[in-house]
């Protein structure tokens, strides 16, 4: 995959940037009608019409693609059909058929390409595309699409260009090196699927211009600072101000620095290290 450049002929065009989608198997290709579902959109409000997640509305019509995360068709060999574009994720997905003439979308690994096979299951052969329990995998092999409780389908790691390590297995827990730099415990029946995830270059696209973040669904992020001092706590002031105190919400509340994880939470016993500090780049090693 690269990035194409377009002749500047206006400001948007000279910093924007897109994929050149060689991946693809035929961008003109349409998506199997039988694996869409219709995506309605919110406009970030909830039930009672309150804007809970905000700068969202717009954009354009979506259709969502249905994804087999968990891959439990154990009994035979799938072939890759196409690889196509996902409006509703960074990386690209893989339209597989089974000999019974089931098909199916899973997420497109880098290397993957039309013609190829996969399967998935405890004896299966671990190539790029296959899918099978952890304690399966050879250690040292990059896997995605990782589950988190047996059975309940791939969790983490599914964004273009990602992958995890398996790094040691030990009795029921196979640790794993996550892209975050976080290390954590699953159980080794989990399943995860060989390789790393396509489009890598997705990070590298410039926007370009305020209106293909429209078509995105995103609305414009308008700065507390910019506001008046009725409606943010760090609007007013004479001209541009650094507003006089911590960055917060309109109400008050601190952004930075709170915790985001309960500290409760059952699963924090299995995070060994945690992820790197936006901030400080800091790595915590956990206490045992």
């Amino acid at each position: 995959m690269g990035i194409k450049q377009y002749n500047p002929t206006s400001p948007g065009r000279r910093a924007g940037s897109v994929s050149d989608f060689d991946e693809l198997t035929d961008g003109r290709r349409r998506p199997t009608k039988c694996l869409l579902e219709p995506k309605k959109k919110t406009g970030g409000r909830n039930h009672h019409g309150k804007i809970t997640s905000w700068w969202r509305g717009g954009g354009h019509k979506r259709m969502y693609r249905l994804i087999d995360f968990k891959r439990r068709n154990d009994s035979a060999r799938a072939t890759v059909q196409a690889i196509e574009y996902d409006p509703n994720r960074s990386c690209h997905i893989a339209l597989i058929e089974y000999p019974d003439k089931t098909k199916s979308y899973i997420l497109s690994p880098a290397g993957l390409k039309a013609g190829d096979w996969v399967e998935s299951g405890e004896q299966v052969e671990p190539k790029v595309g296959n899918c099978m329990p952890l304690k399966r995998i050879p250690v040292g092999l990059d896997v995605h699409n990782i589950e988190m409780m047996p059975g309940q389908g791939g969790k983490l790691v599914r964004s273009a260009g990602l992958s995890a390590r398996l790094v040691a297995r030990e009795g029921d827990w196979a640790t794993l090196l996550l892209p975050s730099g976080e290390m954590r415990q699953v159980r080794v029946e989990c399943r995860a699927t060989i390789g790393q995830l396509g489009n890598a270059d997705h990070q590298n696209i410039e926007i370009g211009k305020a209106g293909r973040k429209r078509h995105m669904g995103r609305r414009p992020h308008n700065r507390g600072t910019s506001m008046n001092p009725i409606a943010h706590p760090l609007g007013g002031g004479e001209g541009r101000s650094g507003g006089g105190r911590h960055p917060c919400s309109p109400w008050g509340k601190l952004a930075k620095g709170g915790r985001t994880r309960s500290p409760s939470k059952n699963s924090n016993k299995r995070i060994l290290r945690r992820r790197r500090s936006r901030r400080y780049g800091r790595q915590v090693i956990r206490k045992k």
